[in-house]
């Protein structure tokens, strides 16, 4: 499968997941280290809230955890912010047909310089083989990308095959739903812009997935993450 790159106006780029400003998550995918950012709610200006980004785990081998949510998944499959292609590689070892796709061009070149399948741009973009994927995969909070739970659920339901399955990992909190404005920020001081974000968990995913014509057909959970699979709903 292959696509033309998609850009972003800059404005939009700056924010997306991590970006602007002083490119905090660019450079912590480069140096790779184990250094933690932190992601950071703000409201007016002021920084309120954090959370710790492992990058670290970002840039590892897709762990036992990780490895769980392909048991069952079967190719062709997309991985939504793949970043540098953890998931992907755990897939492709596994013969597994697999693309992943990330706004982060540093992200996306460490990928295709590992010589995997990922491509540049937004989910939201025009992508290859549409209403076809067996598969999609938003890990690592990725169903918070853009900030509208909602609209990213439609999304997918649009990129799936009749048959094909949305995995999502939800916050810990199953009653957790709120959508924010972020910074990425690192232990040198540097941020990023700020960008829209969203939290969720497993009642409220639900319940937003029922709407998007998603139902639910598993829940797991290991080493403190939670999982949720659905299915389409046919309408």
């Amino acid at each position: 499968m292959s696509i033309s790159q998609v850009r972003q106006p800059d404005g939009e780029r700056e924010r997306s997941f991590g970006a602007g400003g002083s490119e905090p998550y660019a450079r912590a995918l480069l140096q790779n280290n184990d250094d933690v950012l932190l992601l950071r709610e703000t409201d007016r200006g002021e920084l309120i809230g954090a959370e710790a980004v492992e990058i670290s785990r970002w840039n590892a081998e897709a762990d036992a955890t990780d490895l769980s949510v392909l048991e069952t998944m079967s190719g062709p499959w997309l991985d939504i912010g793949c970043g540098p292609g953890r998931m992907v590689r755990a897939a492709m070892d596994r013969g597994v047909d697999a693309m992943g796709i990330d706004v982060s061009e540093t992200a996306v070149a460490m990928a295709n310089r590992a010589g995997l399948n990922v491509i540049h741009g937004s989910v939201f973009d025009p992508l290859p083989s549409e209403g076809l994927w067996r598969g999609a995969l938003l890990a690592d909070g990725n169903i918070g990308i853009g900030g509208d739970v909602s609209a990213m659920l439609r999304r997918c339901r649009e990129l799936l095959a009749d048959d094909g399955v949305l995995v999502v990992e939800v916050h810990s909190d199953p009653e957790m739903d709120r959508v924010y404005s972020a910074r990425l920020l690192d232990t040198d001081g540097g941020r990023s812009a700020s960008f829209p974000w969203a939290e969720i968990g497993l009642n409220r995913l639900i319940d937003h997935a029922t709407d998007a014509g998603l139902s639910v057909c598993q829940v797991w959970e290991r080493d403190g993450r939670v999982f949720c699979r659905f299915a389409k709903t046919l309408r």
